[in-house]
């Protein structure tokens, strides 16, 4: 189990939670910060120290009061912490609901996983815990539900291959040429674009790298 946590959140109560679900995971040492900026030293002076963090906890929203901060809510620490640690682990554990906004941390920022603040969450944030430790993503309750649905989508091998060759970083301009002379088709440009589009739109993507880092947690490629 994680050994060194670091709990970034400003509301004590919240706090008193995400501790004792430590406590009885049996990890021990745990950092409580109430500032982005304060959280992000802790982790550049644990590299120092050669006693790096394994699991960043952090909330999403910190409140504005009288101490500037360059670092002014959790996304932007969690960018910030993983420049520094590009292997740190991060869960986030908030009162945000919206499903674009969550998808976009786990496409956008890559983290291991998110609960939300509400009935039951200690009980979640335990699961979450366990789940990335065993490397692995975990997705609150009601975006497990989305997927689901959106998971009722069947990818064609075709669109399988289309992803994956955008996920190995060729561009889809070049697609067409690769697929022409695989004799993969269709393998016109606007083929792949209407097909693409098709995908986008079912997933509610406006981008090729949100619809990859989708695929790649998802195990579709």
């Amino acid at each position: 189990m994680f050994e060194n946590v670091l709990i970034a959140e400003d509301h004590e109560s919240a706090s008193i939670s995400v501790r004792k679900t430590l406590e009885d995971l049996d990890i021990r040492h745990c950092d409580y910060i109430y500032y982005c900026d304060d959280a992000l030293s802790r982790i550049r002076n644990g590299l120092k120290a050669q006693r790096p963090f394994d699991l960043l906890i952090t909330d999403l929203s910190f409140e504005e009061d009288d101490r500037k901060q360059q670092l002014t809510d959790g996304a932007a620490l969690i960018a910030a912490a993983r420049q520094l640690q590009p292997g740190l682990k991060v869960l986030v554990f908030s009162a945000e609901h919206r499903a674009a906004v969550i998808e976009g941390l786990f496409s956008g920022l890559d983290i291991n996983g998110y609960v939300r603040k509400a009935r039951r969450d200690a009980q979640e944030l335990k699961s979450a815990i366990e789940a990335i430790y065993k490397n692995k993503k975990h997705y609150p309750v009601h975006l497990r539900q989305t997927i689901q649905q959106k998971n009722a989508y069947e990818f064609t091998d075709f669109d399988i291959t289309i992803i994956t060759l955008l996920s190995n970083g060729m561009h889809q301009k070049d697609i067409p040429a690769y697929l022409a002379k695989n004799e993969i088709k269709p393998s016109s440009l606007s083929s792949l674009e209407k097909r693409l589009n098709l995908i986008k739109e079912a997933y509610e993507f406006s981008k090729n790298e949100q619809l990859v880092a989708f695929c790649k947690d998802m195990g579709i490629i």
